[in-house]
Parts: C-alpha cells; sequence; structure tokens
C-alpha cells in the first residue's frame, strides 16, 4: 500500500509539471488591419478569435496552422502591441511581416507567405514625377509608429508624420496634412476606400518584399519546422494557389 501510495503522488506531481508545459505549447498569433493582407471581417478594430479574422495572410496563416497541427489562437490588435507580444513571449508571433536583415535575428520566420511592393502614394490630380526616392527628399510623408516602410524611410532622414495605424492616412493625405503616404501597392487602396478617399496615384514602387510569420525565438525549433512543414504542406496541395488565386495575385 505503501509502494501504491508513493506511486500515485509521485504520478500526480509529474501530472502538476507535465501539464502546464503542454499548455505552453500553445501559440499566440497576432495581427493588423491592413487590408487585403489581414482584415476584420466584421470592421471593429479588434478581434478576440480567428473566425472575425480575414485576408489573404490570415487564410495562408490559418491553412498553415491546421495542416501543422499546433494549438493556436490568432487574434487581431494594433500593429506596436501584437509586435511587442511576439518579440518579448515565447510561443508568441506575428503576421504579416516584412523580413529585414535587421530583424532577421529577433525572430524565428515562417514563409514566405505572399509579397508586397512598397508605393508611394500622392493626392489625386497631383503632377508630381518621381524618377528615384531621392527626389521625394524633403517632402513629408503619412507613415504609421512600427511599420517597416515608416522605419526605412527614417533610417535615411526622410520626414514622416507617424501614426498609431494606417487607417487616417489616406485621408491625410487628401486633405493636404502631408505631401504623401507610404502603403503596400494593394493595401492602399483598400485603405484609402474605407476613408472614402478616391483617387490617390501610385507615383513611384520600389522595394518588393516578402513577409512572413514572425515567431518569437524562444520558440522551440520543433514548432517552426512544423509550421515551415505545414506551409509546403499548402504550397504541394493547391491550397497556397487558390488563396492567391482569389485575391488576384
Amino acid at each position: 500500500m505503501r509502494k501504491l501510495t508513493c506511486l500515485f503522488a509521485a504520478l500526480l506531481a509529474f501530472a502538476a509539471v507535465s501539464a502546464p508545459a503542454l499548455g505552453s505549447e500553445k501559440l499566440y498569433i497576432y495581427t493588423e488591419n491592413y487590408p487585403p493582407y489581414n482584415m476584420s471581417s466584421t470592421g471593429r478594430a479588434f478581434e478576440h478569435k480567428g473566425d472575425g479574422i480575414d485576408g489573404l495572410c490570415t487564410e495562408m496563416v490559418k491553412a498553415v496552422l491546421k495542416a501543422s497541427g499546433l494549438e493556436h489562437v490568432i487574434k487581431l490588435r494594433n500593429w506596436d502591441y501584437g509586435y511587442n507580444r511576439a518579440l518579448n513571449k515565447k510561443n508568441h508571433g506575428i503576421f504579416c511581416t516584412t523580413y529585414t536583415e535587421s530583424r532577421a535575428p529577433q525572430f524565428k520566420w515562417v514563409g514566405p507567405l505572399a509579397d508586397n511592393l512598397w508605393t508611394i502614394f500622392a493626392p489625386a490630380g497631383t503632377d508630381l514625377q518621381i524618377d528615384k526616392l531621392e527626389d521625394t527628399r524633403g517632402l513629408l510623408y503619412a507613415g504609421y509608429r512600427g511599420d517597416v516602410m515608416t522605419e526605412y524611410l527614417l533610417e535615411r532622414g526622410y520626414k514622416v508624420s507617424e501614426m498609431e495605424s494606417d487607417d487616417l492616412n489616406p485621408k491625410r493625405l487628401e486633405l493636404g496634412q502631408v505631401d504623401l503616404w507610404i502603403a503596400e501597392k494593394l493595401a492602399g487602396p483598400y485603405f484609402a476606400s474605407q476613408q472614402n478617399v478616391e483617387g490617390l496615384e501610385p507615383v513611384y514602387s520600389f522595394n518588393k518584399a516578402e513577409l512572413y510569420l514572425a515567431m518569437n525565438p524562444q520558440t522551440s525549433d520543433e514548432i517552426i519546422r512544423k509550421l515551415n512543414k505545414g506551409l509546403e504542406t499548402i504550397r504541394n496541395n493547391g491550397i497556397y494557389e487558390a488563396i492567391e488565386t482569389k485575391y488576384g495575385l
């Protein structure tokens, strides 16, 4: 009886230790409102469940997670919140994130999931001619805090008026509060339409970039392997191509 009691106690102790360890492998994945790549399907600023989140990258990530078999939750928040969670908490990630050399050591990467093309937008009816980025030096850009395009401009000495998100930047450009707006070629028109802004003109595009799911570096290599294997699976079974086709790529 004494041996059975000791064995039972040992099993309880093992369960107490093992349960949190297993639970800690749950993934917490964040994104932002950035149509058509990621967006609330209900028009809200935040979403607590993946069912309320849509978009090209979102569909890619959902398909990858399903193929990987990993337990997860997906939430929509503002960029800074999700990005800082991914930077600082194990098993937390954010999508779709532009891969850059400076960011490379800060995360473990799953992808690429999609491409984007950085584009400079000017007001409707502009006669501005841009042959190279340097032609815009001295002009004031609209951007948003923590965004890779904004960081790129700031690092090179360009003037950027930063907001917490990109939502209001098309309207700011239309009202003449800024001279230019830097956004992604597909996403820019979506944001403009949400603000009932028409006719913004893409005057210069550059720096085609790859978009990834970026995971906290403390996330296990086995989880990253499963996620990238999930991506390989959806590429091979046609789901990846079907999602691209749905969004006109």
